[in-house]
């Protein structure tokens, strides 16, 4: 926003703040009621409960709301979970058992099923949202023109076992043939020699060039495992991958179709697959400012290209999606890790959110219990402060979906919880000023400075266009951030933002009104109680204010 409003209250519904914070002692003392007064209260109580029934509710988040009461402020979860929508759980009851859950975001991936099973989807999605009282978006994930793909022709995996002998081909078939896989690009092979290695999916399976045909290859299995349906390979040699520099658009035709079809059933995500520069994603948005959709541009980053083209990438992008399976065929498994880390830091200067994907959970595919391992790998993903974690055929294809979900809520939680209690704020990296309006970055860094500094229970940020809400996300303050808007796609894009609960409110320009009437509504929804201490921060700007003016720092204490 060109021009941005700010304005803080510390509020203690009931109680002395200063014998909230600092611990001083006060003066007042309780006072005897006539009964005049107590009926006048009375009279009062019931005249605001009538208020209560008239005023419309706050649109808040039935799974945010149970885990606020039995929780508290600080026992609410702030990393965010992406689910891909797959077979296993794509049934309206499955769905709902996913939102319950803890999914903030319903992944499709275009690469499988058909238009009419993700339109299916996305309207039982909206359908919850609209019947149960949750707030979960929608995003799409395009297919992009993939070279480096194989397919079996089998609905589910097929075992490759060490010492068998498989035929890639670019022939087309329908069904499935015993030891042959299909490979997606007609040139996949060039420049491949004898002894070079065929890695699925990152080192799924490993198998040994021992022959070229025309244009196929006959391998080796040397390294035996699961070809899941259209799996990513690479080719590497004496070490290092085999760099080939195939001229083919980001976006296929298909990619174009699917985008227009997330735009007319009102997705709120799109991410894009091989995203190479920063052109593309600018050209995409421009496309979506054609068509005046306020659709979020993800951008995937998944290859030797992206990662050259990093900061332009996230510059341009409204958020990240680190797709370590696909990137960690292209670099050594070793530098994953530090890539990842990196990824996650860049985003956060920037203001940007980032998905940490792909392989979180993978053993719970076939088994109901994780490896320690991925355990540990959630929870590094938590410390360093990802906005979400994603599952992928955890979910989409799993037998264990529900519990799959289960351990990233729990492990997020922990995580979050033990850095509290560790004082991790402090580890964090120095995010700087790196954002063209200084103004609004710096009254969020002090708000939140502030927020830890005194431990106050929440914030409450009231907000058009959903900048403030981000712009306090990004400094990861202890306390979680309430989101009021009265934009439907403002309120659906910030469920990718960590530690923000959105909530849909009829905004006005009057601040005290909208602080006055959704601390209210949250306490008679029994979300909030007496002696809670809230900051409030607001980029709505008054009709009657000349916006360039309107910059302003005010800290209130209420008795």
């Amino acid at each position: 926003m060109a021009s941005m409003a700010a304005e803080f209250a510390l509020l203690s519904s009931g109680l002395n703040f200063k014998k909230r914070v600092f611990n001083l002692p006060t003066t007042s003392s309780p006072l005897k009621l006539s009964f005049k007064q107590k009926f006048n209260c009375i009279t009062t109580k019931a005249l605001l409960q009538e208020e209560l029934k008239k005023e419309e509710d706050l649109k808040f988040d039935v799974v945010k709301e149970i885990e606020l009461r039995e929780n508290g402020f600080m026992g609410m979860r702030k990393t965010k979970l992406v689910c891909t929508v797959g077979p296993a759980c794509c049934s309206y009851e499955e769905l709902e058992k996913l939102a319950l859950g803890g999914m903030n975001v319903a992944r499709l991936n275009m690469c499988h099923n058909t238009i009419h099973w993700h339109q299916d989807v996305i309207r039982k999605i909206k359908k919850l949202n609209l019947e149960k009282g949750f707030c979960v978006s929608v995003m799409i994930d395009t297919e992009g023109s993939q070279i480096n793909v194989l397919d079996h022709g089998s609905p589910s995996s097929v075992k490759a076992e060490e010492g068998s002998i498989w035929f890639f081909t670019t022939e087309k078939f329908d069904g499935c043939r015993p030891f042959t896989v299909q490979a997606n690009y007609e040139g996949f092979n060039e420049g491949i020699r004898e002894g070079d290695e065929l890695v699925v999916d990152g080192g799924m399976a490993t198998f040994e060039v021992i022959e070229r045909i025309g244009n196929d290859l006959r391998c080796k299995c040397t390294d035996p495992g699961l070809l899941l349906p259209r799996a990513k390979f690479s080719f590497w040699r004496d070490g290092k991958l085999v760099e080939k520099h195939h001229e083919l658009p980001t976006f296929s035709d298909k990619d174009w179709s699917d985008i227009e079809f997330g735009i007319t059933e009102g997705v709120d995500f799109i991410a894009l697959s091989f995203v190479k520069d920063a052109a593309v994603v600018k050209h995409l948005k421009d496309h979506l400012l054609t068509k005046n959709r306020f659709v979020k541009v993800l951008a995937k980053i998944e290859s030797l290209e992206s990662l050259k083209n990093l900061e332009e990438i996230v510059e341009v992008s409204d958020g990240i999606m680190v797709a370590r399976g696909d990137l960690g065929v292209e670099i050594p498994l070793e530098q994953v890790p530090a890539v990842q880390e990196e990824i996650i830091d860049l985003c956060r200067k920037l203001n940007k959110p980032v998905i940490i994907a792909s392989q979180l959970l993978e053993s719970m595919i076939e088994y109901p219990t994780p490896t320690r391992a991925e355990v540990a790998d959630v929870s590094e993903a938590v410390r360093q402060r990802a906005d979400a974690l994603m599952l992928s055929g955890e979910s989409a294809m799993g037998s264990y979906g529900q519990k799959a979900i289960s351990v990233l809520r729990m492990t997020s939680a922990r995580m979050e919880l033990w850095g509290r209690e560790e004082n991790q704020q402090s580890f964090l990296p120095q995010i700087g000023e790196s954002l063209p309006d200084q103004v609004a970055e710096q009254i969020c860094s002090c708000a939140c400075q502030m927020a830890n500094k005194l431990g106050v229970d929440a914030i409450l940020v009231y907000t058009t266009h959903g900048q403030m809400a981000s712009l306090l996300s990004r400094n990861r303050p202890n306390t979680p951030i309430f989101a009021f808007t009265n934009k439907s796609n403002t309120r659906m894009a910030l469920t990718l933002e960590w530690g923000v609960v959105p909530i849909a409110f009829d905004l006005s320009d009057d601040m005290d009104a909208n602080v006055s009437k959704t601390t209210r509504l949250m306490k008679a929804k029994g979300m909030m109680r007496q002696g809670d201490v809230i900051l409030v921060v607001s980029d709505v700007i008054p009709k009657s204010v000349t916006p360039s003016l309107y910059q302003s720092f005010q800290v209130v204490v209420i008795e």
